[in-house]
């Protein structure tokens, strides 16, 4: 079963495949379902394919699944040139316009069926079959029943199952509440993510009054909170009078009405199938799919090499026990309410949730090449001798001076690094503030960090396992954070991309 990892940008596209991705899918600027994910522009196409030199036995997938207008098909006749460039091995598209066009500029490219034009029958695949697809991403609604009748009645088409990850709650995530809230497009790729906001039930006054959606109430029409109150009766629900307000926006106001059996805002569990994958291989899931591109690295490589290792134990190239730790490691990303979806029926994907975990762990650096180690200490011995050189140039009530105010505030003469036996140093590229004290002072604790690799669940070093050293003056580093150039030096084994986390 080949799994399909989420990259929106660079950065998580070598994560992607680094933590065990088969493929990869990523989004142009203005063709995607997720515009604000940073998606791939300018000249990115020349690291995208130099990664691919690099991974040649993995794929890369870009999505076109926006629903096009002419302009938007215009735009794309414009820059296909610059789609050129990428190294794309399929085109998702969910628009049927887009398939003559894709057939006739890109022939090398294979045709994926987007989950967004909620494909869940196999009269449906056969059709899609005929017109060129070689792929078809199920709509979320298809049952793993459904899916193994689907393959039975098309067993040459393949198929990819989201496996992993947030789902729209609207129907194979055709939405249009964010649309109708905030003008923010979910079929055009500006999804507001409305579902999952948190609301206030309110009523209107006076009594009958219809509301626009969105709109400022006047202070004499101030909403009543039913929050803590009595029960809304149903036909209060259908009388129009209800608003909903989102905490991070007071004082605007939106309308909802309840019918006979549905409620109009609803926020759907995550998806998690890690436990059932030998149920999804069995129905003929050819391709699993994780959700994200708008998630973090640290979420892309945690979640990818889940899949990967429990992949590899459903396969039988390593053993279940040995797929556990990093199995588990799923827990320690943001994510809200796990569940199973549709794929064992409806039950479980109507019960809805609200806001989202926290993870337990910031991350805080990732981890570059090694660097050598004698031009390190050189670099240290160069700044001794410079200091000194600089003191014996001092007149001596200067000098005097300057030493006393050295001893009073050491953080101005920090001290240099000094070799240690099997210890190597590391390019570190902090993304949040850690602290690692100096030999001596003990103004703070040093950060607990936490490696992560590949094929390495988790290596803790405590403040005696590192240093961090500035890598132009060779000198010891009390702290660092984002924007800092900093290399770490370890007795520890790391190695180019791991990532370095620690607790909250």
């Amino acid at each position: 079963m080949e799994l399909v990892a989420p990259a929106g940008n660079y950065d998580k596209l070598y994560y992607a495949y680094t933590y065990g991705a088969d493929a990869a899918y990523i989004g142009l600027k203005n063709f995607s379902l997720r515009v604000k994910a940073d998606n791939f522009h300018q000249q990115e196409y020349e690291r995208i394919i130099r990664l691919k030199e690099q991974h040649p036995d993995k794929k890369l997938f870009c999505a076109l699944n926006i629903t096009f207008h002419n302009r938007d098909i215009d735009k794309f006749l414009s820059e296909l040139d610059y789609f050129r460039c990428y190294p794309i091995d399929s085109f998702i598209i969910q628009d049927i316009g887009m398939v003559n066009l894709i057939q006739k500029h890109f022939p090398q490219a294979a045709l994926h069926l987007s989950t967004q034009a909620n494909c869940i029958n196999r009269e449906a695949v056969k059709l899609y079959r005929q017109l060129g697809f070689k792929r078809v991403v199920l709509g979320r609604e298809a049952s793993l029943e459904e899916i193994r009748e689907i393959k039975d009645a098309v067993p040459e088409m393949e198929l990819e199952a989201f496996g992993h990850g947030a789902m729209c709650i609207a129907y194979s995530g055709r939405c249009l509440l964010s649309s109708y809230l905030t003008g923010r497009s979910a079929n055009g790729g500006a999804c507001s993510h409305s579902c999952r906001w948190d609301y206030n039930l309110l009523a209107s006054q006076p009594q009958g009054s219809l509301l626009r959606s969105p709109k400022k109430m006047p202070q004499q029409e101030a909403a009543v909170n039913f929050l803590g109150g009595p029960l809304v009766d149903k036909e209060l629900a259908q009388s129009g009078t209800l608003v909903l307000e989102e905490k991070k926006r007071p004082g605007e106001y939106f309308p909802i009405f309840e019918g006979e059996d549905f409620t109009a805002i609803l926020s759907s569990k995550d998806l998690c199938m890690i436990d059932h994958l030998a149920d999804m291989k069995a129905a003929g899931v050819d391709s699993l799919k994780v959700e994200g591109r708008m998630k973090s690295v640290y979420y892309v490589a945690l979640v990818t090499r889940a899949y990967r290792k429990a992949i590899d134990a459903l396969e039988g190239k390593i053993s279940r026990e040995e797929a556990a730790p990093f199995v588990d490691e799923l827990y320690n990303t943001s994510h809200r309410a796990f569940g199973t979806g549709f794929y064992y029926g409806s039950d479980d994907a109507n019960e809805t949730t609200s806001g989202a975990t926290t993870s337990p762990y910031d991350l805080c650096a990732a981890v570059g090449t090694q660097v050598s180690t004698e031009q390190v200490l050189a670099q240290a011995t160069q700044t001794l001798a410079t200091r000194q050189q600089e003191l014996e140039a001092l007149h001596p009530a200067a000098r005097a001076a300057r030493e006393a105010d050295h001893a009073a505030h050491p953080e101005k003469c920090p001290p240099v690094v000094t070799y240690k036996e099997g210890w190597h140093f590391y390019v570190y590229d902090s993304m949040n503030k850690i602290s690692a004290p100096r030999s001596g002072n003990t103004s703070a604790p040093a950060t607990e960090l936490q490696f992560i690799a590949p094929d390495t669940a988790a290596l803790t070093a405590s403040g005696a396992d590192y240093q961090l050293v500035n890598p132009a003056t060779g000198e010891l580093m009390d702290w660092v954070c984002h924007g800092h150039p900093c290399l770490i030096y370890t007795h520890l084994p790391l190695s180019q991309g791991m990532l370095v986390r620690c607790r909250v």
